[in-house]
């Protein structure tokens, strides 16, 4: 099977024909964001991965780890993905599964967007939802599930998206090489929002073989346990671990910086009112830690890389009630946190 995963960089003179969806992935573009930080002097970009056909980031390696197993042999049309997502990863891995062939299950818990797994299963997957959480962690109680999956049957294949390195490669090779050429060198500090760690895990490595003096920030959830970090209640999926997942141990990034559920709903208002730019939950927090850095950014390139869409998250991030019953807050104190006063 002549399978091979593109990650080419180079720009067509026009629009691109693609030979199946899968090829429209990557070559996201990148917008300049002057009007959210307080501080013009800092030339802020965001990479803009909600225009993957898939809706997210997680497009890049659900294509690459499945698009390996096939042409290795691990995987063959007709058999079983199965995987634990909070959403993304699982619309990714549905819609890589359609084009090849493949059954998909995806296990979710309560946390994942009611729209997200709406996707999922229009995609053609299956949806497993855990309902209770093991000792608190729902990660843990969605990898029990994952196992007993794979059990049942011998055609069932698990990417393991925490552990395989076909993950961070896929950022390597697309991700941050399409950053780069944009702004060869240019780049002062990139900023990634952390889970399994993949993307950035393989936009440091990238840079760091490219002898980049870029500074790669991880931007990391409250109640995360990644980093040495403290387990505790987080309701914004996409960002933080409940348990630290075997691509993050042993990894340090230049710079952490750890942003609460309610920065994260704050970033995405601002960004909004500030750029007419709908981020999603994640995306909010890693321009809030940009904010928070800010005035240490003056006269220097930030480029932040925003996830999803917030259109996947009108029911929470941006639904006041919401907030308000989850969080605590009322909708004058996120504009204030927000800065929107």
């Amino acid at each position: 099977m002549n399978i091979k995963s593109k990650f080419d960089t180079t720009h067509a003179s026009g629009p691109r024909i693609a030979d199946n969806l899968l090829d429209l992935i990557g070559q996201t573009p990148m917008v300049r964001m002057p009007r959210y930080l307080d501080k013009p002097e800092v030339n802020l970009l965001a990479k803009v991965e909600a225009l993957n056909p898939g809706g997210s980031a997680k497009d890049r390696p659900a294509r690459h780890m499945i698009e390996r197993a096939l042409a290795d042999g691990r995987l063959s049309p007709g058999d079983t993905v199965v995987e634990s997502s909070s959403g993304n990863m699982g619309i990714g891995l549905a819609q890589t599964c359609a084009v090849h062939r493949l059954n998909f299950i995806c296990v979710v818990d309560p946390n994942a967007q009611a729209q997200n797994v709406a996707i999922i299963r229009a995609l053609g997957g299956r949806i497993e939802m855990v309902e209770q959480a093991v000792n608190g962690d729902f990660l843990a109680a969605r990898l029990e599930r994952v196992n007993a999956l794979l059990e049942e049957a011998g055609d069932r294949f698990w990417p393991n998206q925490y552990a395989n390195l076909d993950n961070p490669a896929s950022h390597e090779a697309g991700t941050v090489a399409e950053i780069d050429a944009a702004l060869p060198g240019q780049v002062d500090y990139l900023f990634v929002a952390c889970s399994s760690t993949g993307t950035a895990r393989g936009c440091r490595d990238f840079l760091r073989a490219k002898g980049r003096k870029t500074r790669v920030v991880a931007v990391d959830a409250e109640g995360s346990t990644l980093f040495d970090g403290t387990a505790g209640p987080r309701k914004i999926s996409g960002m933080g671990a409940g348990r630290l997942p075997e691509l993050a141990q042993g990894q340090s990034f230049d710079d952490l910086v750890r942003v609460s559920d309610l920065t994260c709903v704050a970033g995405c208002r601002r960004a909004v009112a500030r750029e007419g730019f709908l981020v999603g939950g994640s995306g909010g927090g890693v321009l809030e830690a940009v904010r928070s850095m800010q005035d240490e950014l003056s006269g220097k390139t930030a480029v932040a890389i925003i996830h999803d869409s917030g259109s996947r998250y009108l029911g929470t991030v941006f639904d006041d009630e919401w907030v308000a019953r989850e969080l605590g807050a009322s909708g004058k104190e996120v504009r204030a946190l927000a800065g929107l006063q």
